[in-house]
């Protein structure tokens, strides 16, 4: 395969390109500029250098429709967009890049024809609204749609523009749709917390994750997986897929860690409040229709990245800026 990705050097981008490179696919990282410092984090820099870079904003319909034509991209992973913070400063910004952006490729892969086969891109668990605005137990996709951010808004938009090339063109797209993606190289977003904290025992400094109760904690290797196992498996339609890791409170992240990493119990602690998106989705229509799906245990995926975190810091190579930066505000469920 040749697979362009958008906003590759991102933290799920990267690890995608380790299994694209690993299966042996061609891989070309369309963006604004060039920063590999988290593929570093992934891969050797021998594999860093196989990675082709286009540099390009993704709201360039021309740049990008010549990109394909020239590097004869057969598969598109659409990963390019601002995060909460930046969509909540600035939602101008956000429309522009989350759902302009996201037009645009949507124009690009079906001027291609049916030289691009498959195209995937990242929506977000965002699109739904706060636990409370649901009844008791897994939501599946299809559950009304009520986000408390610009961010999900435009997730929201994009889904069902992807419908509407479905309907009105027939191009094929899958959506999925991550929670918290935990592991190295997540290192901004509103729930980067859980890595940060994870990377600060490892410095033996104190870490306080600035929110609590639920979430659905995602092992960033299994949704890269999933990303890549999505751009080969038969498919017709424009769905898009909740993923699912495991659905714990801040209280259990926390004993997972600290059985993990004994002294997280002195450096880590956590807030109380609610983030106002349901957590308890249902995956089993991503499992039926495009699985088996992996699914790492969360004290597995602590204890693996607290090894590949230690390892960069024996390298000298762990950055520790995400660490010093201000956090970003947390859209809470009294807020909404």
């Amino acid at each position: 395969m040749n697979v362009l990705l958008t906003g590759g050097y991102g933290c799920i981008g990267s690890w995608i390109t380790a299994q694209l490179l690993a299966r042996g696919d061609a891989v070309w990282i369309f963006d604004l500029k060039e920063d590999p410092r988290r593929l570093r984090m992934v891969l050797p820099e021998e594999q860093v250098r196989r990675v082709r870079f286009v540099q390009g904003d993704v709201t360039d319909l021309e740049n990008l429709t010549r990109t394909i034509k020239r590097e004869e991209i057969s598969h598109v992973i659409h990963l390019a967009g601002l995060q909460v913070p930046v969509c909540r400063a600035n939602p101008i910004l956000g429309a522009k890049v989350n759902v302009v952006g996201t037009l645009a490729v949507f124009e690009a892969v079906r001027l291609a024809g049916p030289q691009v086969q498959r195209l995937v891109y990242a929506s977000s668990a965002a699109v739904f609204g706060p636990p409370e605005k649901y009844p008791q137990g897994s939501l599946s996709d299809d559950v009304p749609l009520i986000p408390s951010t610009h961010y999900g808004a435009f997730k929201v938009c994009n889904e069902e523009n992807a419908r509407v090339y479905f309907q009105d063109f027939g191009l094929s797209s899958i959506g999925l749709r991550p929670w918290t993606v935990y592991g190295v190289g997540r290192d901004f977003g509103m729930t980067s917390e859980p890595t940060k904290a994870i990377k600060s025992v490892v410095l033996g400094r104190k870490y306080h994750i600035s929110y609590g109760g639920w979430q659905d904690l995602q092992y960033v290797e299994d949704v890269a997986a999933t990303f890549v196992r999505c751009l080969d498996r038969p498919y017709s339609g424009a769905k898009s897929y909740n993923l699912r890791g495991q659905v714990v409170d801040l209280a259990t992240f926390h004993r997972e860690l600290v059985s993990v990493a004994p002294e997280a119990k002195q450096l880590v602690t956590f807030g109380d409040r609610q983030i106002a998106i349901a957590y308890d989705l249902d995956d089993s229509a991503l499992q039926r229709d495009l699985g088996p799906m992996p699914r790492t245990s969360l004290g597995e995926g602590i204890r693996k990245t607290l090894e590949h975190f230690r390892r960069l810091q024996r390298e000298g190579n762990l950055d520790t800026a995400d660490l010093d930066a201000a956090k970003a505000p947390v859209v809470r469920a009294d807020e909404t």
